[in-house]
């Protein structure tokens, strides 16, 4: 059994490798705070959510991570590799899809491979090609007759197919459709199996409801939570959402809702939310069905939740 010497601190298991170490990271452009003062230790392994609306960092710190965007301030370890110049040490032992498509058009899709794979390993080129055989991907027709999705398909098999110890993926599932994104995620689940650690952006909860153990929510550049998904889960069990006629609820019949069992009331328009302080319902709902100064709501959802509800409800944000 190896020892730690008196004078020599462990690193923390997000600077091992496979790990990533972020601390005190900060970025400008211009006159805009992209990301302000942020510090997250991701340790190996598993897949890790990173959500926010447009605007709110998500971009710009995986761009950091991989040294695309260059570092201002802070410091970022990926890997084990601490960042430094162009980043392209971390690079070479990382794998990035990034959330613009910009391909070249007149490339074939199994061109087009190969050059994005280019200083990788055949057997690297060899899984690419059988993962975009899984998603029907047209190899050889040229990238300007792909869909949307078709592109952001290419992209994923790139990234998903060299063997790294980390994964950084930018709304790799946007603009696919529910099979084509259940497939990418099997994908990325059986990946991650594997010891993979993930870095998954987007703007689906139910995705990384799906595949993420933890969720670290950005808005306007910054961190506002930082989450275990079983506690997501459990928070959303205790919403309640109401929904009633146009005009029949007003500010005295909604103050009505509140009473034992009720952390929070939030009015908006013809609906209400109400943040139980459990994920039992029934004693609340038991009160509603009582409620005479209360007009019958249209319906009733309990422990369903939007991203953009998530954001407004739990954390006091507005996100998309």
């Amino acid at each position: 059994m190896s020892a730690v010497a008196p004078n020599q601190a462990a690193s923390p298991p997000s600077e091992a490798a496979g790990g990533v170490h972020v601390r005190g990271l900060e970025h400008r452009f211009g006159a805009n705070q992209a990301l302000h003062p942020t510090t997250l230790q991701i340790p190996p392994g598993g897949v890790v959510g990173l959500l926010g609306p447009n605007g709110s960092g998500k971009s710009t710190l995986m761009r950091l991570l991989t040294g695309l965007v260059p570092l201002q301030r802070g410091e970022i370890t990926v890997d084990g590799v601490r960042l430094t110049g162009d980043g392209l040490s971390i690079r070479r032992r990382t794998t990035y899809a990034p959330g613009e498509l910009h391909l070249y058009g007149e490339m074939r899709g199994e061109e087009h491979l190969r050059f994005l794979l280019r200083g990788r390993s055949g057997a690297d080129l060899e899984r690419a090609r059988s993962v975009a055989g899984e998603l029907e991907l047209p190899l050889k027709r040229r990238i300007r007759e792909y869909s949307h999705g078709m592109k952001r398909q290419l992209l994923f098999a790139a990234a998903i197919a060299p063997t790294v110890r980390v994964r950084i993926l930018d709304e790799i599932s946007e603009g696919l459709d529910p099979a084509k994104r259940s497939q990418v995620l099997d994908l990325i689940d059986a990946d991650a199996a594997r010891g993979t650690t993930i870095l998954l952006s987007s703007h689906h909860l139910g995705e990384v409801d799906r595949s993420c153990q933890r969720l670290v929510f950005l808005n306007a550049g910054r961190v506002v939570a930082d989450e275990s998904s079983e506690e997501v889960r459990r928070r959303a069990g205790r919403l309640v959402r109401l929904r009633f006629a146009p005009g029949a609820l007003t500010h005295s019949s909604a103050a009505a809702l509140e009473g034992p069992g009720v952390e929070s009331v939030e009015e908006a328009a013809d609906r209400v939310n109400i943040m139980l302080s459990s994920d039992d319902p029934r004693e609340f709902l038991g009160r509603l069905a009582a409620a005479s100064d209360l007009p019958a709501p249209v319906s009733v959802e309990h422990g369903r939740i939007s991203l953009g509800e998530l954001y407004r409800t739990l954390y006091g944000v507005e996100g998309t």
